[in-house]
């Protein structure tokens, strides 16, 4: 989730950057960089960190008269933030930006090599430019070398690339990652998202996937795969945090409708037709391991202990889930046999961090799943595999925890692939379904407006239940949590089958049961325990495919042929309703009372 701008124009070009970078800098931190051609001159500038290092080290520096320019905020998802692998990527004569993943990059790079490039960076996008400056050798014009390129590009990506060859001109691409372009008279300007733009252009068009072209002087010419395409602007929004979050009322309700776009990036090049690869683990890294140890917290610890279902029943190995910090003083019994996995999304969880550190000095083998490259749980881990959702500004994760959840599910797989403990029937079946997801986290409409109408009836009562099984179980404690966080009502998850033994003294017509009812997993037996709590006059709310004649309210889902694909379907509306029922109340969505983002104390 990079930010990505450029400018043609005869306007000063560092402070044009580096302001739109500014607006764009919660899109990534990791790193940040320029390149201006002025007078067939490239003068070019990275910073690792914060984008005021890059401001520094161009505070000399001043752009006049016409030029061409691209600058870029990074959020790791190949490499560690260096320099090296910061943006704007060189080849010999070009510069490229780039935001989203090339899938097949290793094979085109492994191409290259055999041709002599030498590559400096651990990137994706550094393909792109040796690429772009190889298909120029032979081809009729920088244009021609620019759709070439595209052409043998497979994956995610907006790109910008400037190049020695034609200094007047900014070549564009839009395929999967959002860019737009804005228009002030001559000027013409790129960005992923409105806020870099507003007060520098009046007009605005938002690029279609499969567009691409190239702009200079004023002129912009649009291409898709029919051609030369004509095209028309609109105004542009003028209210920059209205920009920043989309048009939506809140940042974790844009997050929430962000999940489809972020679970592709999540399974790009790892997810393929036929098999799981996961470039971030040696080939021999499961060697000798015959046990898992997860340690996380909160949400985290949520997937986690969804992830203990799926490693126990396909990929054949045991799997024990620890809240971090009850690991920590439990004198725990650690095993070099046993693989140690912490999940974080910031990857500074205090707690978290510290049992890392007692399983490192135990001497077990360690992974990471993180959100944040180069973070300390990153750095402290033998090795990590990044979830690609971004920065997630709203407190109460939900793109987070679908992401996490999502590379478990992935790693799961990867076990079985690798150690033989899975059919490839049952992993074909598995690909298919992960394959689906994103489909599923898409919010429709309809869906909705129900949640916001639904949620005026649960603004009162004594608590919520949110009841399932297997799977559902840990989703039913997350949908839970969520609603904790930001609407401060009482709330709490509990496997379905476990109501009778204890919680179902609670029930009465005051308790509201939100049940988790897939068809596709033990429908008949949560159905019994759904039943057990209506019959103590118990609110029930069901969410399931399958009609339920004793609920009080109904969600119909669509899915149920995996219950993988249910699990994402109902996430997200536990997400909404949770927010709708926050946002009736007059709380403050994003920034919940108590909560903060990253924890880093004990």
């Amino acid at each position: 989730m990079c930010g990505i701008v450029g400018y043609v124009g005869f306007k000063e070009k560092k402070e044009i950057l580096l302001d739109s970078l500014q607006e764009l800098e919660y899109r990534g931190y990791d790193s940040a960089g320029m390149a201006v051609i002025q007078d067939d001159t490239i003068h070019h500038f990275k910073a690792i960190g914060k984008l005021s290092n890059l401001k520094d080290k161009t505070k000399d520096y001043q752009s006049q008269g016409f030029g061409i320019s691209i600058g870029h905020t990074r959020w790791a998802t190949h490499g560690k933030p260096t320099e090296l692998n910061a943006h704007p990527h060189l080849g010999d004569y070009s510069y490229v930006v780039h935001n989203g993943i090339i899938e097949n990059y290793q094979a085109l790079k492994k191409s290259l090599q055999a041709k002599g490039v030498k590559f400096v960076s651990q990137t994706d996008t550094e393909t792109i430019v040796h690429l772009f400056e190889d298909e120029h050798k032979t081809a009729d014009s920088v244009f021609e070398a620019f759709t070439q390129t595209l052409d043998k590009l497979k994956g995610a990506y907006a790109t910008l690339l400037i190049s020695k060859a034609d200094t007047q001109t900014i070549y564009f691409a839009k395929h999967g990652s959002p860019m737009l372009v804005g228009f002030e008279g001559d000027d013409i300007y790129f960005a992923s998202s409105d806020t870099p733009i507003i007060g520098k252009a009046t007009a605005v068009y938002y690029l279609e996937d499969g567009e691409y072209g190239y702009a200079s002087k004023g002129k912009l010419h649009l291409f898709d795969a029919h051609g030369k395409k004509d095209f028309s602007t609109q105004v542009l929004c003028t209210d920059k945090v209205l920009a920043q979050k989309d048009g939506y009322r809140f940042f974790m309700e844009k997050e929430i409708y962000e999940q489809s776009t972020v679970m592709s990036d999540t399974m790009m090049g790892r997810v393929l037709d036929h098999s799981i690869v996961l470039d971030e683990l040696d080939a021999d890294f499961f060697q000798d391991i015959k046990a898992i140890k997860i340690c996380a917290c909160g949400t985290s610890y949520h997937s986690a202990l969804t992830s203990a279902y799926l490693f126990e029943r396909l990929s054949k190995i045991r799997c024990d889930i620890e809240i971090a910090s009850e690991f920590r003083y439990k004198e725990p019994l650690l095993t070099p046999d046993t693989l140690f996995i912490t999940i974080s999304q910031s990857g500074e969880t205090a707690d978290t961090l510290e049992a890392l550190k007692m399983a490192k000095r135990a001497g077990l083998k360690s992974l990471s799943i993180c959100n944040v490259d180069n973070s300390s749980i990153v750095r402290e881990s033998d090795t990590a595999i990044l979830t690609r959702a971004g920065i997630e500004k709203g407190v109460a994760s939900t793109k987070a925890f679908a992401t996490q959840t999502m590379v478990l599910w992935i790693l799961s797989l990867y076990i079985g692939q690798t150690k033989k403990t899975i059919t490839q029937e049952i992993l074909q079946k598995e690909i298919d379904a992960m394959l689906h997801i994103p489909k599923s986290l898409q919010v429709s409409d309809v869906l909705h407006e129900k949640l916001h109408r639904l949620s005026k009836r649960y603004l009162h009562g004594h608590g919520f239940f949110f009841i399932g099984r297997d799977i559902f179980y840990p989703l039913a404690l997350e949908g839970a949590l969520k609603l904790k966080e930001i609407s401060y009502l009482h709330a709490e998850g509990y496997p379905a089958g476990e109501m009778k033994h204890g919680p179902i003294a609670l029930a009465d017509s005051e308790l509201f049961t939100i049940a988790l009812m897939p068809k596709s997993m033990h429908y008949e037996k949560i159905k019994s325990n759904v039943e057990e709590l209506s019959a103590r006059d118990a609110t029930i709310c069901a969410i399931s495919p399958e009609p339920f004649a004793l609920a009080d309210d109904f969600i119909q889902t669509k899915y149920s042929f995996h219950p993988m694909v249910e699990f994402f379907e109902m996430m997200v509306v536990t997400q909404l309703f949770a927010l709708e029922i926050a946002v009736r109340l007059g709380n403050d969505v994003d920034m919940p009372r108590n909560l903060a983002k990253s924890v880093t104390v004990e």
